[in-house]
C-alpha cells in the first residue's frame, strides 16, 4: 500500500497507516473536501463510522480520487464501525451492509465494534445521545463476545479484512482474547497526555493489538453532550507541550499527534481545514526526544473529554 507516513502490520497481516483522517462531527460537504484534501496530502487512512452519519460523503471522496488518478481502492485504508444497536449476532451482517452500501465499496480495511455498551434495535442516534432519565429503558444486553463471533464472520465473507473494537478496557479484550477465532487487530480509545492509559497501552502491545487514539488533541470541538459540564484544562495549551513545540518549532497540535507515533500507537486528527490536515501530516519529519515523551507522559491526569459521563448505569460500561 503506498503511503506517505508510517505504517504497521496488524494481528491480520493487513498493513496499516498510522496516520489517518478522523471525520467525526463534520458536514457532508466539510467531509468530502477533507477527504479529498487529505488523501492529496498523502494520507491513506480515513476513519468513519454508522452513526457519523456520513460514509456516503466519505466514499464520494474516495471514488473522485480514483477516478482522478490520484490512488487506487487498495491504497486507501477505510475504517467504520458497528453502531450500538447493531449487536446482536443476526444484526451485525445488516449494519456492515448498510455501510458499505454507504460508502459505495464492496469491503472495509477495518471494522470496529464501536462501544461495549449496547442498545436495542431501532434505537435512534438522537435517542442514545440525548441526556435522559429514563436512558436505561433502551439499553440492551449482549455480549460483546457473542457480537465478536458474528464480526468474524465479516472477515470469513471477505466484507472485512480486519476487525477490531473501539472504547474497550483491558479487561473487555482479555475476556475476547479467550474466546475468539479471530483476534481483534485494533482497539480505538481516547488517548492523549492527559490520558495516557499506559496499562492500556502495554496490554495492547503484549496482545499485538494495535491502539488508535481519537480526540488526540483534547476534543476541542466535541459536542456539549459529551463534555463534563466541568471547566477542562486545555491540552494545546500546556505549557508542557508548547515549551516542547517550542523546542522542535512545530505547533503544539504536531507534538501531540507525534507523542502517539513515538509510543507506537496509531493516530486520527479530525479536521476540516485544508491548511491543518496538511500541518497534521508534516510529522514526519522529526521524533520526540526520550526526555520529551517522559515529560509529556507526566501530565498525565486520567481526564477523559469524550463520554465519560454516558451510559455509566450500563452493565458494560467501559471505564
Amino acid at each position: 500500500m503506498p503511503a506517505a507516513g508510517p505504517t504497521a502490520v496488524l494481528s491480520s497481516g493487513k498493513t496499516m497507516p498510522l496516520l489517518g483522517l478522523g471525520t467525526w462531527q463534520s458536514t457532508s460537504e466539510q467531509v468530502i473536501n477533507a477527504v479529498k484534501t487529505a488523501i492529496d496530502a498523502g494520507y491513506r487512512h480515513i476513519d468513519t463510522a454508522w452513526v457519523y452519519g456520513n460514509e456516503k460523503d466519505v466514499g464520494q471522496a474516495i471514488k473522485e480520487k480514483i477516478a482522478e488518478g490520484k490512488i487506487k481502492r487498495e491504497d486507501v485504508f477505510v475504517t467504520t464501525k458497528l453502531f450500538y444497536t447493531f449487536h446482536r449476532p443476526e444484526r451485525v451482517r445488516e449494519a456492515m451492509m448498510q455501510s458499505i452500501g454507504r460508502l459505495g465499496l464492496d469491503y472495509v480495511d477495518l471494522y470496529l465494534i464501536h462501544n461495549p455498551q449496547c442498545f436495542k434495535y431501532g434505537t435512534s442516534p438522537a435517542e442514545v445521545f440525548k441526556p435522559s432519565a429514563d436512558l436505561e429503558r433502551l439499553f440492551d444486553d449482549v455480549n460483546h463476545v457473542d457480537t465478536w463471533k458474528a464480526m468474524e464472520s465479516l472477515v470469513d465473507e471477505g466484507l472485512a479484512k480486519s476487525i477490531g473494537v473501539s472504547n474497550f478496557n483491558s479487561q473487555q479484550l482479555e475476556r475476547l482474547l479467550q474466546n475468539c477465532r479471530i483476534k481483534p487487530a485494533v482497539n480505538q480509545v481516547e488517548l492523549h497526555p492527559y490520558l495516557a492509559q499506559q496499562d492500556l497501552v502495554d496490554f495492547c502491545k503484549k496482545n499485538n493489538i494495535l491502539l488508535t487514539a481519537f480526540s488526540a488533541l483534547g476534543a476541542p470541538a466535541r459536542p456539549k453532550a459529551f463534555a463534563s459540564g466541568e471547566e477542562e484544562p486545555v491540552l494545546m495549551e500546556d505549557p508542557s507541550v508548547v515549551a516542547i513545540a517550542k523546542k522542535y518549532g512545530k505547533s503544539a497540535a504536531q507534538i501531540l499527534l507525534r507523542y502517539h507515533l513515538d509510543r507506537g500507537v496509531s493516530v486520527i486528527p479530525k479536521s476540516v481545514t485544508p491548511s491543518r490536515i496538511q500541518a497534521n501530516f508534516d510529522i514526519m519529519d522529526f521524533s520526540l526526544s526520550k526526555e520529551d515523551l517522559a515529560s509529556l507522559g507526566e501530565l498525565d491526569r486520567t481526564l477523559r473529554y469524550v463520554g465519560a459521563n454516558l451510559f455509566v448505569t450500563h452493565k458494560y460500561y467501559s471505564y
